[in-house]
């Protein structure tokens, strides 16, 4: 169970153990979605349309931008940003987990409302994905960042990354696009948490025997159908983000087209929506929804598989 339930009967995993299973949850799912995810980043931060029948535009399906991907800059083009995006993951599953559990815990004690509600997971899913992206929001920017980049590459290593970002762009570089990402990942995140648990409610309902015995596949695609609802839902401000993350990149974004600079998040989404028209909102939906399904219903599967093996490891030591 994800979350405080006092109806687990002794299953008491530690905060420690919550933390872990919540980073190598993150370890394990961001090596598995990385090449989606440099897709979708790609697609978010084109101006052109993602069309066949746009000349200019360089990518118009996952497909083809992946072939043509493959063929400029190689196969580890896929894992681009991959150490930013692990520390992202790791640090990111780390403390939202263990947000999360010990917030629905301090609802359960406090005894304003049922730790289980869905209204509940979604408040405390939301401060917890807040909480983690105050965190990890600098890495976050390093990841975009190196994922955005073609050849010949500004940044050779992280460290240099670091150091060109600072000195060129000034400390606050390593918090650009937080105030869309905390606006969208309340959301998102509070989704991901309640509709994860109301998905498991309503899979044990629709079948009571098979919810008892296939917990591995029920905790996958619960957590998948949690993660398209989610990501559906609040796209835009996503997009709105990975526009916002690379500003004063454009040298480096010259080769894949068009590029935009914005002055804040209301003047990127107006931007958008006169250039791109309302569809521009929801450029890279496709490979967004695919990773979503998959990095969400692996992190909660590797989660809840962890939190089970180390409660067994301590049944067993007992």
């Amino acid at each position: 169970m994800v979350g405080y339930d006092p109806r687990a009967d002794g299953r008491n995993v530690s905060n420690l153990e919550v933390a872990v299973a919540g980073s190598v949850s993150g370890l394990v799912t961001r090596v598995l979605i990385s090449p989606l995810d440099v897709i979708k980043i790609r697609f978010q931060l084109q101006i052109e349309r993602l069309s066949r029948s746009d000349p200019n535009a360089k990518y118009h399906g996952i497909l083809q931008a992946g072939r043509q991907i493959l063929q400029e800059e190689g196969p580890t083009a896929f894992w681009k940003g991959h150490i930013p995006a692990q520390l992202l993951s790791i640090g990111y599953g780390a403390v939202q987990f263990l947000s999360f559990e010990v917030l629905t815990e301090l609802v359960h004690r406090a005894s304003v409302r049922d730790a289980r509600d869905f209204s509940v997971h979604f408040v405390c899913g939301g401060l917890s994905a807040c909480v983690a992206t105050l965190t990890v929001h600098p890495v976050d920017v390093l990841r975009t960042r190196f994922a955005a980049q073609g050849e010949p590459r500004v940044y050779k290593t992280l460290r240099n990354a670091v150091v060109t970002m600072y000195r060129t762009e000034g400390p606050l570089v390593f918090y650009k696009g937080l105030n869309p990402t905390l606006i969208a990942i309340f959301p998102y995140a509070g989704f991901q948490f309640s509709f994860y648990s109301s998905l498991k409610h309503a899979y044990e309902w629709a079948m009571p025997a098979e919810g008892k015995k296939n917990g591995n596949f029920k905790n996958l695609l619960c957590g998948s159908g949690a993660g398209v609802i989610s990501k559906t839902l609040t796209y835009p401000l996503d997009l709105f983000k990975k526009r916002l993350q690379v500003g004063g990149f454009e040298q480096a974004r010259a080769s894949f087209g068009q590029v935009r600079s914005y002055k804040g998040l209301l003047d990127c989404a107006r931007q958008v929506l006169r250039e791109e028209g309302a569809q521009g909102c929801f450029k890279g939906l496709a490979p967004s929804l695919l990773k979503a399904a998959l990095s969400t219903g692996f992190v909660f599967f590797w989660y809840e598989l962890f939190c089970n093996l180390f409660h067994h490891v301590k049944k067993a030591d007992s």
